[in-house]
């Protein structure tokens, strides 16, 4: 973000008015590596995507019950980066045209809304995942009213209004840009600065994105899966405590490698550009690839988070189903679902 800047003034112009762009984002625009690189991950990610969530999506809404508020946030996250998956080519093409954007402005703010929704909604739907399974085994009797499926509904919808409000900005501004020395039409790769009215308000749009869609949410999973492991390395058996590590394993992985990346340089990137008249945007852009690959992961997350997903998977595969322990369990949950005086079950959710 923040890339194309001259070296005296951002990008204060108009189609007419060119700003005299600097020879960093030029050197970007002229690196067939990285451009080819991006292009080659997206390739692989969009394959991956499509192939893995549609199958994680068929097993959760037709295979897999009852739907637990657990069910209903991994369906959300599910259909996040099936979204995501739809408009990878697009940004494929892109790359491999020289980045040199070619379908208006509307579908620019499309893609690039979509590939930050999914980012944000990818986070909160692993924190509520995790929040959720905090509560059904740490405090199960104290939350038991707040586990129902009209609440997890109603926190999905929240998060979609929450992230759509923070990227309010990228719905509602022109994200293209020609770049006259090399005549092409950029999406997203260049941004105004009057974008948005002052400084004030770029530090709230970025405060919104790195604090409260990434560091609050991965501080409030790190708490959770802490706890979680703690209530049941004392008082679990060893397959739940597994289960429960390559869990949490699996969805710090995501937040580390995926998420932090981008949302560390985007921040380091802004400020080197404002303050310093530098440029980290080559960097961040190769980062970016990387937060896309967290939807090739989250079926793997499914694997762990449910019992009913993982013998649901298993019998598709036709590969030896759950031993008789834990189809008992699934089983005796399901009987506790049709009873009202029914307790949580700590073994549903591992």
């Amino acid at each position: 973000m923040l890339l194309g800047v001259g070296k005296t003034t951002m990008n204060i112009s108009h189609e007419k008015n060119f700003t005299k762009m600097d020879a960093a984002t030029l050197a970007m625009f002229d690196n067939k590596w990285a451009s080819n690189l991006v292009s080659a991950i997206y390739v692989v990610v969009t394959l991956a995507n499509l192939s893995g969530n549609g199958i994680s999506l068929f097993l959760l809404l037709v295979r897999t019950t009852p739907k637990s508020p657990s069910i209903i946030f991994m369906i959300n996250l599910t259909l996040t980066d099936l979204i995501q998956g739809t408009v990878l080519p697009f940004q494929i093409v892109y790359q491999m045209q020289g980045y040199n954007w070619t379908l208006g402005k509307g579908m620019c703010n499309v893609l690039t809304v979509v590939f930050f929704a999914n980012m944000y909604c990818s986070i909160l739907s692993m924190t509520a995942i995790s929040a959720d399974r905090y509560l059904g085994i740490v405090k199960p009797m104290r939350f038991r009213e707040m586990r129902k499926n009209k609440y997890a509904v109603m926190v999905c919808i929240f998060m979609w209004l929450l992230v759509l409000a923070i990227l309010s900005p990228l719905e509602r501004s022109d994200l293209t840009y020609y770049v006259e020395e090399r005549e092409i039409v950029t999406c997203f790769d260049v941004l105004r600065k009057d974008m948005l009215p002052s400084i004030a308000h770029w530090a709230a749009f970025l405060f919104g994105m790195l604090i409260v869609l990434f560091l609050c949410p991965f501080i409030i999973t790190l708490y959770c899966y802490i706890n979680i492991i703690y209530v049941l390395v004392r008082k679990a058996n060893s397959h739940q405590k597994g289960r429960a590590v390559r869990l949490a394993c699996a969805v710090l992985f995501v937040f580390i490698f995926c998420f932090a990346p981008s949302n560390i340089l985007l921040l380091a990137h802004t400020i080197t550009r404002l303050y310093y008249d530098k440029s980290l945007y080559i960097y961040y852009k190769l980062s970016l690839s990387l937060s896309c690959i967290n939807s090739c992961i989250d079926p793997f997350i499914y694997y762990f988070a449910s019992k009913e997903f993982r013998r649901k998977l298993r019998q598709m595969l036709r590969l030896q189903t759950l031993s008789m322990t834990e189809t008992q369990m699934i089983e005796g949950h399901r009987e506790s679902m049709l009873s009202a005086a029914a307790l949580p079950n700590v073994s549903d959710t591992v």
